[in-house]
């Protein structure tokens, strides 16, 4: 696999380059120079989920790690379920937050996990990689956990102070060892603004190794093509349809997520359309709807994970459609829910007996408005209901019990340090104690 800079097509790196760059010169995003076709999707529908991943992984990078490695990377990796529920005769929900911290957040990271395992064995190096991530929620949870205590590698996590639940914050925020936590007095939007400008200073990346996690990493992406197939195929299965093309509804905050499943349809999975579902951060389907491309601060929101003004992958998705701004604006449909509507389809889907949190609840109202009569719909779950438990409880009336992952770590300290958002100020945190 060759990528490209999409801002700077002369710029071209092999997977493995992208993955230890994270992101490219200029601010850039790394993209496959070409877009392959698998002529084989029935089949790989009837593979399972880990066989399937092998098989899609091997034919995208299998000329940079050999077939045993991808194996291995993907049943490391992918121990965990992702069914496929019933929620109305003609929706269905993806449920991608079974992993280790709750949230779908875990298949990019885990993989990621172990591509940078394979790298470093491969390189017999032991200079230290940093990696620089920031977490509108549940990112920091999943990279922290993918990467905790791994040699050689030393995670950095920033996340904007207050606007993240205390249990996403108790996920990441408590672990030490080689992960350091960043609690920024402003926005997502801020501690975006800090990490891409320390991407931007050559001696900071290269003293560090300094690497993201970030959707804007590629390999994130790669990884979450995966579980869109897996939609498909537990599709198939449920509704007997052989070739089941669903309306696919994805709650969008930095547009990782569907920018993946936008690939993944350009692989060749059978999709009928895509619905970018928002919180009251509607720059995108604003956008889609006729009006200018203007990224704004974010507004706090119930959804938080969501609370981007400027989203990274917006950039990723034209490229995906050639720059046919027309094109991508008659294929591509985007709504946002207000809170109040949130409250509204959270208490909706527990009246049918449905237990959810806000942001999955975004892809079902968003889905359940906009789907046509002839269509099957499905939405992507995207976290576990506890992560958002007094949103939940106090919506709903109900008393949620923790998961493991959640009551291990609710009475630990926060290990935060607190700082302003000032790009200068968090690389003389990072230079700290480096001989550089």
């Amino acid at each position: 696999m060759k990528l490209i800079n999409i801002r700077n097509p002369s710029e071209e790196v092999t997977f493995e380059e992208a993955v230890l760059l994270g992101s490219a010169s200029g601010g850039g995003l790394f993209m496959p120079k070409t877009l392959p076709l698998l002529k084989n999707v029935d089949s790989l529908l009837e593979l399972s989920f880990q066989d399937r991943s092998i098989e899609i992984l091997s034919a995208l990078i299998g000329d940079e790690f050999g077939r045993d490695e991808i194996e291995r990377a993907v049943m490391q990796a992918f121990s965990f379920p992702l069914p496929l529920r019933r929620i109305e005769e003609s929706i269905f929900s993806l449920e991608l937050f079974h992993g280790p911290t709750l949230a779908f957040k875990d298949f990019g990271a885990r993989f990621m996990a172990q591509i940078f395992n394979l790298i470093l064995a491969r390189r017999r190096s032991r200079k230290k990689i940093t990696i620089l991530t920031a977490t509108s929620g549940d990112t920091g949870a999943a990279v922290a956990h993918a990467f905790f205590n791994i040699p050689n590698i030393d995670v950095r996590i920033l996340y904007p102070g207050g606007l993240i639940t205390s249990l996403q914050e108790k996920l990441f925020c408590t672990m030490g060892g080689n992960v350091r936590t960043f609690r920024v007095t402003g926005r997502f939007d801020d501690c975006q603004s800090m990490v891409k400008s320390a991407f931007t200073d050559d001696r900071l990346v290269r003293c560090l190794g300094l690497t993201s996690a970030n959707s804007i990493n590629f390999c994130r992406l790669l990884a979450q093509i995966l579980y869109y197939f897996e939609g498909a195929a537990a599709l198939r299965i449920m509704t007997g349809a052989k070739t089941p093309k669903p309306v696919v509804c994805v709650p969008s905050g930095n547009f990782g997520n569907l920018t993946a499943g936008i690939f993944a349809q350009r692989l060749g999975l059978p999709v009928s359309r895509f619905i970018a579902a928002t919180n009251a951060n509607k720059i995108v389907p604003r956008f889609l709807s006729g009006e200018e491309y203007a990224p704004r601060p974010s507004i706090a929101t119930l959804a938080n994970a969501m609370d981007v003004g400027a989203p990274n992958n917006w950039e990723r998705i034209v490229h995906l459609f050639g720059g046919d701004i027309a094109c991508l604006r008659k294929e591509l449909f985007g709504d946002g829910m207000t809170d109040e509507e949130i409250r509204d389809i959270l208490r909706i889907l527990w009246a049918h007996g449905f237990l959810s949190e806000p942001h999955s609840a975004v892809g079902y109202g968003v889905l359940k408005r906009n789907l046509q009569p002839g269509e099957t719909g499905v939405y992507l779950s995207t976290a576990h209901p506890a992560k958002f438990k007094e949103i939940v409880e106090e919506t709903l009336g109900v008393n949620l019990e923790l998961p493991s992952p959640l009551a291990a770590v609710k009475d630990f300290p926060i290990r935060s340090e607190d700082i302003p958002p000032d790009a200068s100020l968090l690389k003389a945190r990072l230079l700290e104690k480096q001989t550089c």
